[in-house]
């Protein structure tokens, strides 16, 4: 009995913010919402390759971190998208600005909801963040924010919105699971 009180505690501490988080029923809309936004705001997506490689290695060692840190990611990764497109100059893409308006609005409000599942304040590690720099600097200002590189950061961007859907999939699996486990028992007469 005591090991699985202690299991139960152990995983109730790990997921707690998961366990309790309201997020989960809507990110999967929310993040349905960007994704069709982001396809829709402009034309094709281009065939071009980034000249930044995609962080496949960082989205792996994300998915075997403890959930608070899968969530400190998901916060951080949505608040650099929001950031590369808010503060960035558009003028030069002939995107649909009612789009991309909803687009932003719609990553800032998934990075809103997640926050409220944390419980701590902490930041994201700075390989991501370096990432979005150097992103930013070989795309955007090395073009003087061309149409064609944001075309690419518009590629780039889909790519981090479907890597971040299969991660918070698999903590919302992570989540069901421990509920399953830890729901009321039956009882033997």
């Amino acid at each position: 009995m005591t090991t699985w009180t202690g299991l139960l505690f152990f995983l109730c501490s790990i997921l707690s913010p998961a366990l309790c988080c309201d997020w989960f029923s809507r990110y999967s809309h929310q993040s349905n919402i960007s994704l069709t936004l982001i396809r829709l705001m402009g034309g094709p997506m281009t065939d071009e390759e980034s000249p930044v490689s995609f962080p496949y290695k960082l989205y792996r060692r994300i998915r075997r971190a403890e959930v608070e840190t899968q969530l400190v990611f998901i916060r951080e990764s949505l608040k650099q998208i929001f950031e590369l497109y808010h503060y960035g100059n558009l003028s030069s893409v002939n995107w649909d600005t009612s789009k991309t308006h909803h687009f932003l609005q719609s990553i800032h409000r998934q990075k809103d909801d997640v926050s409220t599942c944390m419980l701590s304040t902490k930041t994201a590690n700075c390989r991501l963040k370096n990432y979005y720099r150097r992103l930013a600097k070989k795309t955007l200002y090395r073009t003087g924010f061309s149409t064609a590189s944001w075309e690419l950061i518009r590629k780039v961007t889909e790519q981090h919105l479907d890597q971040l859907d299969l991660l918070a999939n698999s903590i919302r699996a992570l989540a069901a699971a421990s509920r399953r486990r830890s729901g009321p028992r039956p009882q033997k007469d």
